[in-house]
């Protein structure tokens, strides 16, 4: 079964991408833990033009987080495809981990994105507060599923209002889950 090229997002506008962005839902990965809540990931803007990236998640009050560094997998492109890298093991990095990162959807304010990967096997809907009209977010998942996506496969992440503060809390070091589920693995 053939599926259709994947619509994606022209003239992303990185600078007013960047910030602070909610996990409201996503295809869970095996490697993920399953009551991690409050996730969330936080873009910078480098000097050099690509994008830091700080993604966080609760378990158990405890939280883990990986850093990574986007850039525009082809640059003459006005395509918001973006890849992701990490390296492995966080606290030791060794070994680059690429991952891809389309942007499917944005709002003209940039206050929600539906992120996908050419696979279709992962799925991230995004939003800058912690919790989205439910109007808002059916018309994503619809989105994703005219895109070719089992949106069945949807689980909502726990937000908490307000969010947690993130150095205030119990680090955990392993991180590695954040790889894994970017991988596709």
């Amino acid at each position: 079964m053939s599926q259709k090229t994947m619509e994606v997002v022209k003239n992303l506008d990185i600078k007013r991408y960047m910030g602070r962005w909610y996990e409201i839902a996503s295809f869970p990965s095996r490697f993920q833990p399953r009551n991690g809540v409050n996730t969330r990931a936080t873009y910078t803007l480098n000097e050099d033009g690509t994008v830091h990236v700080l993604n966080e998640t609760f378990t158990d009050g405890k939280r883990g987080f990986i850093e990574g560094t986007a850039y525009k997998a082809d640059p003459q492109s006005d395509e918001a495809k973006l890849k992701v890298k990490f390296y492995v093991p966080p606290f030791l990095p060794i070994i680059p981990i690429v991952g891809d990162y389309w942007v499917l959807h944005l709002d003209d304010d940039y206050q929600y994105a539906l992120i996908g990967q050419p696979s279709r096997n992962y799925l991230w809907v995004l939003c800058r507060q912690t919790h989205m009209d439910d109007e808002i977010y059916n018309q994503l998942v619809q989105k994703a599923k005219d895109e070719g996506y089992d949106v069945s496969k949807l689980h909502k992440t726990p937000q908490s209002d307000p969010p947690p503060e993130g150095d205030d809390t119990p680090k955990d070091t392993k991180g590695i889950w954040w790889i894994k589920s970017l991988l596709g693995m």
